[in-house]
């Protein structure tokens, strides 16, 4: 049996937090009226934002803290292949205190993406301040992993005033290299190559099995589309730009992306310092969720105080 709850009881709760909880939100109050009607529908079961290049954003919200109070938000970006879901270890203790909301990356999870999306960085910056507007947020802590980390810094350097603090977990400045194959991003040698060098040596093997489907499970027109950008990728013109404070957090021993890599690009961000955390995995934002949360939360604290 289905319970129904408002978000105007005792919890605000995202879909993504209700489905988890055996719990269905009431889809009028799942987010902004201005959402709601850009999703083509009042009644919508889907949460979704379209934006004004035609993609069809779905989005995750969660707010777990107390109803009376207003929480800052967070932007969460994931990485190419995966979903807002990704961010699960992050989601029971960020969302005491703050309000999540976690979109899929155009053409990835449950978003969409027109066959004429510009694949370019500045355009995913481009169609995430849409998504603000459409959800009513001014400014935003904006969280970013791998190729969301890349996606994060375009989006702090070209809106400035709209980003409050920004958190980089493993991210890209250049084309990532993977030297164990020569396939190409999303590709099922290169998911297959590269997944246990992304998820580290402690991941069980259903973890690895899950993500290795998930990527699979990636549109063939997006992973084209995916490569384009990563092919592209040189974040370096755009470190300076980036004003708001910058927390980096990386593994120590990654053989995806050594300390040395990160550092030489985070002493160019003017605001932000590097956090190096004990962990051979890449993803460490999935790999250590729990610590990153917890340095994220002093990180943002302090930056307020």
């Amino acid at each position: 049996m289905t319970d129904t709850i408002s978000r105007r009881g005792l919890l605000h709760i995202g879909a993504g937090t209700a489905a988890a909880l055996g719990i269905s939100t009431l889809t009028g109050e799942l987010g902004p009226a201005s959402a709601l009607a850009q999703s083509g529908t009042a009644n919508a079961v889907r949460p979704t934002v379209r934006v004004d290049s035609g993609v069809q954003l779905f989005y995750r919200e969660d707010f777990v803290g107390l109803p009376w109070l207003k929480p800052e938000p967070v932007l969460m970006i994931h990485g190419v292949g995966e979903s807002g879901i990704t961010w699960y270890g992050w989601v029971p203790r960020m969302a005491q205190e703050f309000r999540l909301l976690r979109p899929d990356l155009p053409g990835f999870g449950q978003s969409t993406a027109p066959a004429n999306f510009e694949w370019t960085l500045p355009n995913f910056a481009k169609v995430f301040a849409q998504f603000l507007d459409a959800m009513e947020v001014d400014s935003a802590h904006v969280i970013g992993a791998k190729v969301g980390g890349a996606i994060a810094m375009q989006f702090a350097a070209d809106y400035p005033r709209r980003t409050r603090t920004l958190v980089l977990a493993s991210a890209p400045v250049s084309e990532p290299v993977f030297n164990s194959t020569t396939a190409k991003v999303l590709e099922p040698k290169w998911v297959q190559d590269t997944q246990r060098d992304r998820l580290g040596s402690a991941a069980s093997k259903e973890q690895v099995d899950y993500w290795i489907n998930m990527m699979n499970a990636t549109n063939p027109q997006t992973t084209v589309g995916i490569n384009k950008v990563t092919a592209a990728l040189n974040l370096e013109p755009v470190l300076p730009r980036i004003a708001a404070p910058t927390l980096v957090i990386t593994a120590d021993r990654s053989s995806l992306q050594s300390v040395e890599t990160v550092l030489r690009y985070q002493q160019k961000i003017p605001k932000s310092r590097l956090l190096v955390l004990r962990s051979d995995a890449y993803h460490v934002a999935v790999a250590k969720a729990d610590e990153c949360v917890t340095n994220v939360l002093s990180f943002i604290k302090e930056t307020k105080a």
